[in-house]
């Protein structure tokens, strides 16, 4: 409950069998429907252009486009071994032409002022290098009233939920990856913190007994 957040450096995942590991895992999560797609939706973040910080493989945003109409979709993503099997992971799901993904760092997002309908991203938040820097680019990004939704695991989780999280992670190669990412990851006032001093505005912070939310209040 009481350990420090362990940083660590992150610039994506590089290495192509760990990112094809974290695919067969998110695949899973998408065929047991433990995506977030359903909580981005009731957020009120379905329709429009929208942004995903840090798709990974894909299946969120891919997954949040199914269930949306005449939608598009933006995913700005560090990791060359992501975005790779992010664009392929389209082709399977039909959507290629709603869905662009851009190579960059969200500290320096690569689009002009008001250009979202709303921003969600997943399981980034503790990778963030400048995470008060990132929240000032989506408020940047964002048209006059967007929405955005930020999830995350959060570092004081108690141990039954953390075994139950390590059970879950499949392949077990991901596994020291889920220890670091917990231990890298905020509590929820360490988060209301990070949000104080950005320039993101109307925002609300709640948790469940895996993780945090930060969704437009």
């Amino acid at each position: 409950m009481g350990h420090e957040r362990k940083v660590a450096a992150f610039n994506g995942i590089t290495d192509e069998d760990i990112a094809a590991a974290y695919e067969q895992m998110m695949r899973k999560f998408r065929d047991r429907g433990w995506l977030a797609t359903g909580k981005i939706i009731r957020s009120g973040i379905d329709s429009g252009h929208v942004l995903e910080i840090g798709p990974g493989p894909g299946y969120l945003g891919l997954e949040w486009l199914k269930q949306t109409t005449g939608t598009r979709l933006t995913g700005l993503e560090i990791s060359d071994a992501m975005l790779a099997i992010a664009h392929r992971v389209a082709g399977e799901y039909g959507l290629r032409d709603r869905v662009e993904y851009v190579h960059g760092d969200a500290a320096k997002a690569p689009f002009a002022d008001n250009t979202f309908d709303a921003v969600f991203s997943n399981s980034a938040l503790h990778e963030w290098s400048q995470p008060v820097k990132i929240l000032d680019e989506i408020e940047r990004v964002l048209k006059p009233g967007g929405r955005f939704f930020i999830s995350d695991l959060r570092r004081d989780i108690l141990w039954p939920f953390r075994a139950f999280l390590w059970l879950g992670t499949y392949p077990k190669e991901i596994r020291p990856g889920l220890k670091t990412s917990l231990e890298a990851s905020y509590t929820k006032s360490e988060v209301k913190q990070l949000l104080m001093q950005s320039q993101l505005q109307d925002w609300q912070v709640s948790k469940n007994p895996i993780g945090l939310t930060i969704k437009t209040a």
